[in-house]
């Protein structure tokens, strides 16, 4: 039996959170320099994308470049860049014939203008596509949302709009940058590494964690329904205790 059909379809989760980690170790393993394999990370995202088509998975978050990331080397920073900008425009029918919407959070304002014009235009052209929504976190970092999301409510209680007794999660949460999606049920980081660097720390906190050893380049369907499947073997307690998740 493949293992995608031993996944139970009622208990795909929502929205899937994937730290996409590995690329420069796995160029280094083939001999090439880092770009190389950023390149070859994208077959991976076309791949998981793809399947979250297949099970049900509504919406995919990739951490694709942080704000930390912009003090790389220069040389890898415009390459991959670059590289968004092509990938973009060279994926962009086929995620519209497959029925992804692309989305992106993060401080837009500081990539290059080519790339917010093929972001804004890909934005455009599958703004209507409802299969999968595919959230790609741009020069983003958890720490920089928050502290944006601050600011907005710090203002609004400036102006008088809002008193401070008004503040609570649900009103924080609404000045996220992820205030049109659903927390993610699930985050998966590749290469290893045990940490969230950064990413959705707010969002994250009730999702199940998936570590693997797999480098990004050579995660694929395989890999990723071993995620969802560990995640069907949890219970989720979101604080209460097993007894009470029984009884519920």
């Amino acid at each position: 039996m493949e293992l995608k059909q031993t996944i139970n379809p009622e208990n795909v989760p929502q929205h899937v959170a994937i730290i996409m980690d590995g690329n420069g170790r796995w160029a280094k393993q083939q001999g090439e320099d880092r770009l190389f394999g950023h390149h070859e990370g994208v077959n991976s995202v076309r791949e998981i994308v793809e399947a979250c088509g297949e099970i049900g998975v509504k919406y995919l978050t990739l951490y694709a470049f942080s704000t930390e990331n912009w003090n790389r080397p220069k040389e890898e920073v415009d390459g991959l860049m670059e590289l968004l900008v092509n990938t973009i425009s060279m994926e962009t029918p086929n995620l519209h014939k497959k029925g992804v919407k692309l989305e992106v959070i993060g401080d837009l304002a500081s990539l290059p203008g080519t790339c917010q014009q093929e972001l804004e235009e890909s934005m455009a052209v599958t703004k209507d596509n409802t299969r999968v929504t595919l959230v790609l976190a741009l020069s983003y970092s958890s720490k920089w949302e928050i502290t944006e999301s601050v600011k907005q409510i710090a203002a609004k209680v400036v102006s008088g709009a809002i008193k401070i007794n008004d503040i609570n999660p649900r009103l924080i949460e609404e000045h996220l940058k992820t205030n049109r999606y659903p927390d993610p049920e699930l985050m998966i980081r590749t290469s290893g590494e045990h940490r969230i660097s950064n990413f959705l720390l707010w969002q994250l906190a009730y999702a199940e964690f998936y570590f693997t050893d797999v480098l990004w380049p050579d995660f694929r369907k395989e890999d990723f329904y071993k995620a969802i499947l560990s995640y069907q073997n949890r219970e989720r307690r979101f604080g209460k205790t097993s007894e009470q998740i029984t009884q519920s």
